[in-house]
C-alpha cells in the first residue's frame, strides 16, 4: 500500500506540472501530450494550426512551381493577414500562454531590424524579402524559433462551471476507490480489536489516511505517503520530523523565553518592593514560612565543604606557586633597597639571596597554612569564627534595616533587574533560535548516551 500511495502521489504530481510544463513535454517527449492531452481535455487551437498549415501550402507551392508563382503569392498573402490576426486576436491569451506570442513578436523583429511586429511580418511573407535573403535560409529561421512556439499554441474546454475540463479524476478515482476500501478494512479491525474505542478514535488512529481521499488539495497526499513509506521501512523521516520539530518550536520559542524571562524578572521585583528579599535575606520570617526538608542549613553546610576542600586538598597542592610568588615579592623589595643592591658586588651574595629568600617564603606559606588548619581544627578558634560570622550577619542586618539604607538597596535591585530586562531578555530574543534548538538536541544526546555509557563501566568493575 505504501508503494500504490507512492505511485499514486507521483501520478498527482505529473497532473499538477502537465499544463505549466506542456511546453518542455510538448517538444521533448510529444508522444506523451498526444495521450494526456485527452484527460485535459486540450486540443489544436484552430487559428494557430491554420497559421501553420498556411506555411506547409507556402512551403509545397515554392518548391513546385517556384516562389514567383501566383499560388505562392496568394499564399504569402494569406500569412500577412493571418499574422495581423494573431497579434491582434492574440490566440495564445485563452490558456494562459501571451508570453509565447510575444517571444514570437520579439523574434520576428530582431530578425527584420524593425520596431513593429506586424511590418516584421508584413516585410517576411513578401516576395521580395524571400527572393533577396533566400528562401531556405528564411525557412530554417521561421522553423527554429517561429514554428514551435506557434505550435505549442492548444485549445481547452470550459465546462458549465466556468472551469477548464478535467478529467484527471478518471486516473484517480481507482486509487481513491483502493484507499478508501483499505481505511474501512482498517477501521473495521481497529473497533474490533479495541472495542472501547469510539469511531472518531478509530479514525483519528489514522487520521493521515483520510488525504488519500480527497478530491481537492490531492498534493497533500504527500503526508500519508510519508508516514506509509515510514511504517514500511522503505524511508526514514526522522530528520525531517526534527526540522519540522525545530520550525514549529522557533516560532514560539522567541516568544515564550522573552515572556518567561520577563515574568520571572517582575515577580522578583514585586517582591522586593513588598521586602520578602530582604527578610530572607535577614533570616526573618517572610510571607510565607519558609519549608526546611532536612534541618540543615544547606548555605553553611556547602560553605564548610568548599572550606575543607580548599584547606586540606587544594591549597597543599598550589603551596610551591604560593612561594614562588612570595619569593618574586621578597626579591622585588630587596632589590629596591640602596645598601643590598651594594652588597650583590660581592661574590656569593647574589646566590645567598636566593636561597634565603626561598627559604623565608617557603616557611611563611607554611606557617600560613599550618596556622589555618589549627584555626579550622582547633575548637575554641571555631566557635569564636562562628561568633564572628554571627555578630558580622547581626550587625549587618541592623545597618540594612536602617530605612534609608533598605530602601536604597531596594531601589538599586528593581533598577538592576529592570536594566536586565532591557539589555539580556532583548539578547535572549534575538538570539538564533536554531542553535539553542540544536544545543539542547545535543544535551537530550547526551543524557540519553551518558547513562548506557555508566552502566558499562559498573559492569566491567564488577
Amino acid at each position: 500500500m505504501a508503494i500504490i500511495a507512492t505511485v499514486n502521489l507521483g501520478l498527482v504530481m505529473f497532473d499538477l506540472s502537465y499544463i505549466p510544463w506542456r511546453n518542455f513535454y510538448f517538444k521533448n517527449v510529444p508522444a506523451i501530450t498526444q495521450q494526456y492531452d485527452l484527460i485535459k481535455s486540450i486540443e489544436p487551437h484552430r487559428d494557430t494550426q491554420k497559421y501553420l498549415a498556411t506555411v506547409d501550402e507556402l512551403q509545397t507551392a515554392i518548391e513546385l512551381a517556384g516562389l514567383q508563382s501566383e499560388t505562392a503569392q496568394t499564399k504569402l498573402g494569406e500569412l500577412r493577414n493571418l499574422s495581423t490576426e494573431m497579434i491582434e486576436n492574440d490566440p495564445f491569451a485563452g490558456v494562459g500562454k501571451t508570453g509565447s506570442l510575444e517571444k514570437i513578436k520579439r523574434n520576428i523583429r530582431d530578425r527584420l531590424q524593425v520596431d513593429s511586429s506586424k511590418e516584421a511580418f508584413n516585410t517576411f511573407w513578401s516576395q521580395e524579402y524571400l527572393l533577396s535573403q533566400g528562401w531556405g535560409e528564411e525557412k530554417d529561421f521561421f522553423n527554429q524559433k517561429i514554428r514551435p512556439l506557434i505550435a505549442s499554441n492548444y485549445f481547452r474546454h470550459i465546462g458549465e462551471n466556468g472551469e477548464f475540463v478535467d478529467r484527471f479524476w478518471i486516473l484517480d478515482l481507482p486509487f481513491v476507490a483502493l484507499f478508501a476500501f483499505e481505511f474501512l478494512v482498517r477501521s473495521f479491525w481497529l473497533k474490533r480489536r479495541y472495542p472501547n474505542f469510539s469511531t472518531l478514535n478509530v479514525i483519528l488512529w489514522h487520521w493521515y489516511d483520510l488525504w488519500l481521499m480527497l478530491p481537492l488539495w490531492r498534493w497533500t497526499r504527500l503526508v500519508p505517503v510519508l508516514f506509509r513509506l515510514e511504517k514500511g521501512n522503505l524511508w526514514h523521516m526522522h530528520q525531517l520530523r526534527r526540522q519540522t520539530q525545530q520550525l514549529i518550536v522557533a516560532n514560539f520559542a522567541e516568544e515564550i523565553t522573552e515572556m518567561v524571562v520577563t515574568r520571572v524578572i517582575n515577580q522578583t521585583q514585586i517582591s522586593i518592593r513588598r521586602g520578602e528579599l530582604t527578610r530572607w535575606l535577614l533570616q526573618a520570617e517572610s510571607l510565607r514560612p519558609y519549608v526546611d526538608l532536612n534541618n540543615i542549613n544547606e548555605i553553611e553546610a556547602i560553605a564548610g565543604i568548599f572550606i575543607q576542600a580548599l584547606i586540606y586538598q587544594v591549597i597543599p597542592k598550589i603551596q610551591p606557586e604560593i612561594a614562588a610568588i612570595l619569593q618574586h615579592n621578597i626579591n622585588s623589595v630587596l632589590n629596591q633597597t640602596p645598601i643590598y643592591r651594594n652588597l650583590q658586588n660581592f661574590p656569593g651574595v647574589e646566590k645567598m639571596q636566593t636561597q634565603l629568600s626561598e627559604e623565608v617564603a617557603t616557611k611563611i606559606v607554611t606557617n600560613v597554612y599550618n596556622a589555618v588548619v589549627s584555626g579550622v581544627e582547633d575548637p575554641v578558634s571555631a566557635q569564636l569564627s562562628s561568633q564572628l560570622i554571627e555578630r558580622f550577619t547581626t550587625v549587618l542586618g541592623d545597618e540594612i534595616q536602617k530605612k534609608h539604607v533598605l530602601s536604597e538597596i531596594q531601589s538599586l535591585f528593581v533598577d538592576f533587574l529592570e536594566e536586565v530586562k532591557l539589555n539580556y531578555v532583548q539578547r535572549l530574543s534575538e538570539e538564533e533560535i536554531e542553535e539553542i534548538l540544536e544545543r539542547t538536541s545535543q544535551l537530550k544526546t547526551h543524557t540519553t548516551v551518558q547513562p548506557l555509557v555508566d552502566r558499562g563501566n559498573l559492569l566491567k568493575k564488577s
